[in-house]
């Protein structure tokens, strides 16, 4: 039986390249993380099934893309696969740096636990597995990155397309903090913060999934580049009075308290999830304005170095 006229069956570049070592080495990673965390490491709590959570859907996602991409049936899917491939990766080194944090801070202790010296040490290797996950997977966020003088294969694999998939997880952060007693109802500041942090999740996402859908053409009566940064600079206004007011009617003694209340109880204290709120709005402000500045520098260039886009 002959080749096809269209060549191998399987894409070479998926499987023997740079990009598809680091696929294979997200896999092997994950695979290693979820048999020992279910063998004899084990997991409990809120933090636990977290951690497992993170593990198991990036596992699941990784392994549909490496084999879309090592079949060529991407190709069937009406998505700009470049988009979401980095994007993917981008959203999985950030779970993973977050499950490799708190699964040792929760689970690992230098004595032995009442369970033997064992699981301590697979809890070990469970965390060493998965910082190298993190490796693996941001090895894929900069082999596929924009560089300069380099023809841009996909918006989100700019400074400003990576930007927003950060911008949307510390918001996600902000929002566990939110639902942990946060006590974001008892003024109408709060609650104006709390839109702000919505409605700014939303314009991210939309813009997204506007890109990995291949829905970059000219949004109503503005091209789409416009329409980023249009959005970017509204986002980086809401976060800027947010950042402002949250601290004030949580912080101010007028309205709450300055200094941790020594009757909180540990884990459950509503200052520590103000605290956890007023900190990340501040990250993302920043964010959002690093993404203005450079969303303003890539849409001056692409006005004036015209790239064959497949976005």
């Amino acid at each position: 039986m002959g080749e096809t006229p269209g060549g191998p069956y399987l894409n070479k570049g998926a499987l023997c390249s740079t990009l598809g070592g680091a696929r294979i080495c997200q896999l092997a990673m994950g695979c290693a993380v979820i048999a020992m965390v279910t063998h004899s490491a084990g997991y409990s709590g809120s933090q636990g099934i977290f951690c497992m959570a993170a593990w198991c859907c990036c596992f699941a996602v990784s392994a549909a893309i490496f084999f879309l991409d090592a079949t060529r049936l991407y190709s069937c899917l009406r998505v700009s696969w470049d988009n979401l491939t980095v994007t993917w990766a981008a959203c999985a080194t950030l779970m993973y740096v977050t499950a490799s944090v708190v699964y040792p801070l929760f689970f690992v202790r230098s004595e032995c636990p009442y369970e033997g010296c064992e699981v301590r040490d697979f809890r070990i290797a469970v965390t060493v597995c998965s910082i190298l996950g993190t490796l693996a997977y941001g090895a894929e966020v900069a082999l596929c990155r924009a560089r300069p003088g380099h023809i841009v294969v996909g918006y989100m694999a700019t400074v400003p397309g990576l930007l927003k998939v950060v911008q949307a997880f510390v918001a996600c952060v902000i929002f566990g903090a939110l639902a942990n007693g946060s006590q974001f109802s008892r003024y109408a500041a709060t609650i104006y913060c709390v839109v702000v942090y919505a409605s700014c999740f939303a314009l991210t996402a939309l813009v997204v999934m506007m890109t990995v859908c291949k829905r970059t053409k000219t949004v109503r009566c503005m091209p789409f580049d416009r329409f980023v940064v249009v959005c970017t600079f509204l986002e980086v206004l809401l976060y800027l009075s947010a950042s402002v007011v949250w601290p004030v009617f949580c912080f101010d003694s007028k309205y709450g308290s300055p200094w941790r209340p020594s009757s909180c109880p540990q884990g459950k204290c509503p200052w520590d999830s103000k605290v956890v709120v007023a900190v990340f709005s501040c990250v993302n402000f920043g964010l959002y304005l690093t993404d203005l500045l450079y969303s303003q520098r890539i849409r001056f260039v692409s006005s004036r170095v015209p790239t064959n886009s497949r976005v």
